[in-house]
């Protein structure tokens, strides 16, 4: 199993899933500015991973209260959220927590062995990984909470599509040619 590790709001998980994963081109939501962005699924089983995300949670919100007038506020918005209970319908997100994480700066995207991975149909939503989130405070327009800002992002293995596409290289096989004699 590979272990997540964390130092002070950074957290890179163990392994996990991608989901809507917009980490070659920013995207733009609900008219604000694009960003790089992807749904991080962390499995319930990976309590090494979700330790270090909820202890490097705390660490932001302690290190947050500027932000918020010295204090932590008694509603706070946190990132974790339980797929069970807010995707009830979606499969993918059944057993698992996930979070989404965001950045204006573009993810790094490497391989298993850390090379560069430059074929974007290599890393895709449904694909498993490792991914470095930074978690820090935020407090816009009367919104507080904490936030995962997107790091970087390294594939550990393939795993079903979930945006429905898929591969050239799963849905045809080699064609053999008759060789044609004219004459």
């Amino acid at each position: 199993m590979i272990k997540a590790s964390r130092k002070g709001t950074k957290v890179v998980t163990g392994e996990v899933r991608l989901s809507y994963a917009h980490i070659w081109e920013p995207s733009a939501i609900e008219g604000n500015e694009p960003k790089y962005s992807v749904s991080v699924i962390v499995s319930k089983n990976d309590k090494e991973t979700l330790r270090a995300i909820k202890e490097a949670v705390e660490e932001a919100k302690e290190t947050g209260k500027g932000k918020w007038n010295g204090k932590i506020p008694p509603v706070l918005k946190t990132p974790l959220r339980d797929g069970d209970v807010e995707r009830p319908d979606d499969e993918a997100y059944a057993g698992c927590y996930f979070f989404n994480a965001s950045s204006k700066n573009k993810p790094g995207i490497v391989d298993e062995n850390v090379q560069p991975i430059l074929d974007q149909s290599e890393v895709y939503s449904g694909c498993y990984a490792r991914v470095s989130v930074n978690f820090y405070a935020y407090n816009a327009n009367g919104n507080k909470g904490v936030a995962a800002g997107l790091g970087n992002i390294q594939k550990i293995k393939d795993g079903d599509s979930l945006g429905g596409a898929t591969r050239a290289e799963d849905d045809f096989e080699a064609v053999e040619h008759e060789e044609d004699f004219l004459g």
